[in-house]
């Protein structure tokens, strides 16, 4: 099946046969470990920041994250698309159409990262003056972003390499590579923070350098891998040049995918221009709930990432009947865990906070924050994976039409309303956010129930063309 490939096969896994549920849980829990990890560069950044650098300090990072999760958003979609191919093609067993896709995702994720790069360093200032970023944070923010944006192409490369290999299911491999990374972002974090022997204490800068040079590490074990091991990647003059079909098939899912994630930030980005009207106290605060988020959202993600790769194994395998078990077992899980983490979450907020922050008015309303948001967090869990299923289909207009109605229709002006109209301050904001999963939960549901998605093989052998062309 795999001719020329050398995927691992105790780490890949064929989703068109066996059982699904394990499937799930084999493919979710490294899923869910790359995640936490992922998370934890965040929030060890955080903790010595909100620890040895004071709460302004904390705020200017916290600034900085939507700002950076607009920019990673422009290309995104690449990732998701290249994840839906790779799948699609393995499913299929085409093993030329695998190669084709990855030689050509990686030219396109490269060449997006260095053109995102220098949009950001030219626009980054005037982004945070549109937000209201207070003035007294403008220069430890900018610190931050300048040198996160320099090193942007190793954060590009390592999603690359990972939504390569969920196509083929296998979610050990990426996961190898960000634990080596995120152990040199922890040993590092300090070391440049406060300064070390020869090493300047670099303060906010410090945390963007140690983020930069530990991704750097893990972009470049990726490429070895792929080129050297799994020989998934080439340099094969037939293979190496992006594929005509391949580009469009990528930039046609992929882009209303990056547009999806684009509306994302950008709400976050107004957001957040909500929450800076309130001070440094509010931005903080607002930061360390959102962390707290991240780390319950991550089992729903993954399992969402999970429900991709198996719809698009068995689209592609003409196997839409498993697909249905796929969505029944991924809302049990993803309710289960979100059940739980919503009772430790809503119970016991203040404990989250002390993690972070010796300050207590920045915890008591993050207190208020997880107290609020964490009502939301079984709908927004199902909203997850149920949408896994749309964008395993390639039909990420829906996703994207979904993505706007819920944060632009309904999170930004009942946000706005909440806050301003009915003077409920950033209280008011948080609303807003617990309310809005409601309503992409449910149309995701109806476009899972309308079966559209049966009808999404998007491989096929004639979409490319002969060998020795």
């Amino acid at each position: 099946v795999n001719r020329g490939v050398n995927v691992d096969k105790k780490r890949a896994r064929d989703f068109t046969e066996g059982n699904i549920l394990s499937h799930l849980i084999a493919f979710s829990w490294p899923m869910f470990l790359g995640n936490f990890l992922q998370a934890l560069y965040n929030t060890v950044d955080t903790f010595w920041v909100g620890r040895f650098l004071g709460t302004e300090a904390l705020a200017a990072v916290s600034a900085s994250f939507p700002i950076i999760f607009f920019l990673v958003s422009l290309v995104i979609g690449v990732g998701m698309a290249t994840t839906i191919l790779v799948s699609q093609y393995y499913g299929a067993k085409d093993d030329r159409g695998v190669k084709r896709t990855v030689n050509t995702s990686l030219f396109l994720m490269t060449i997006a990262a260095l053109l995102v790069s220098i949009i950001g360093l030219i626009f980054y200032s005037s982004i945070f003056r549109l937000v209201n970023l207070p003035e007294s944070l403008m220069k430890d923010a900018s610190a931050y972003l300048t040198i996160f944006l320099s090193g942007l192409v190793f954060t590009f490369l390592y999603n690359g390499l990972s939504a390569i290999m969920r196509g083929f299911g296998d979610s050990l491999t990426p996961l190898y590579f960000l634990i080596i990374s995120t152990v040199i972002n922890i040993i590092l974090d300090p070391l440049f923070i406060l300064g070390f022997g020869p090493i300047p204490p670099l303060g906010v800068a410090g945390v963007a350098w140690a983020t930069v040079l530990a991704q750097g590490v893990s972009a470049i074990f990726g490429l070895i891998y792929l080129f050297k091991k799994a020989r998934l990647a080439t340099w094969d003059k037939n293979l190496l040049k992006p594929d005509k079909t391949i580009v469009k098939q990528l930039i046609t899912i992929g882009t209303p995918a990056g547009l999806q994630q684009a509306l994302v930030s950008i709400a976050m980005l107004f957001l957040s221009g909500l929450v800076n009207k309130h001070g440094e106290i509010i931005v903080a605060s607002y930061g360390l709930g959102g962390r707290i988020d991240q780390f319950v959202f991550m089992p729903a993600m993954s399992v969402s990432l999970a429900v991709s790769a198996l719809t698009g194994q068995n689209l592609g395998a003409n196997k839409p009947e498993r697909v249905r078990e796929v969505w029944c077992y991924s809302n049990f899980l993803t309710a289960v865990i979100a059940g739980v983490l919503t009772i430790a979450i809503f119970f016991f907020p203040d404990f989250w906070a002390r993690i972070f922050t010796p300050d207590l008015a920045v915890r008591e309303m993050t207190f208020t924050y997880l107290r609020i948001v964490s009502l939301s967090y079984i709908v927004f869990s199902l909203m997850f994976s149920t949408g896994g299923i749309s964008r395993a289909a390639g039909d990420t207009l829906i996703t994207m039409s979904i993505t706007l109605l819920s944060l632009w229709a309904v999170r930004l002006p009942l946000a706005k309303f909440f806050s301003e109209g009915l003077n409920l301050g950033p209280k008011g904001i948080f609303l807003g956010i617990a309310i809005s999963p409601v309503v992409g939960f449910i149309l995701n549901l109806i476009y899972y129930y309308s079966g559209r998605w049966k009808t999404r093989n998007l491989v096929s052998r004639k979409t490319l063309p002969d060998e020795g062309n």
